[in-house]
């Protein structure tokens, strides 16, 4: 499952719902290269590991709030949420198969 947050719906998508499953959320930019380049990446993941997680997207450029709270300040930023927190997460563009090494130690 994938789905397009923001600053006024991340408290229902990604807080509330990490609650019940794992919610990763990529921060990224459309200008960030790095940020293009994991984003079909973590397209694929998401649909291989098939409902294991959920894969929220957040713009940093058009949502700064969110952004702020969670001390982003190199993209692409990836954190998973479990239990209304985050469990874990890494910075700059990675490999599928470290994507997927270190997705496995989180979920």
């Amino acid at each position: 499952m994938e789905v397009n947050v923001n600053d006024s719906n991340f408290e229902k998508e990604v807080i509330e719902k990490s609650n019940e499953i794992p919610v990763l959320v990529d921060f990224w930019a459309g200008w960030c290269m790095p940020c293009l380049m994991l984003k079909p990446i973590l397209e694929k993941i998401a649909k291989e590991y098939d409902g294991k997680f959920v894969l929220a997207k957040l713009n940093t450029d058009e949502n700064p709030a969110t952004s702020s709270k969670y001390g982003i300040s190199s993209i692409p930023d990836v954190r998973i949420f479990k239990n209304g927190e985050v469990a874990g997460g890494f910075v700059g563009a990675l490999p599928e198969e470290s994507v997927k090494q270190w997705l496995d130690k989180n979920i």
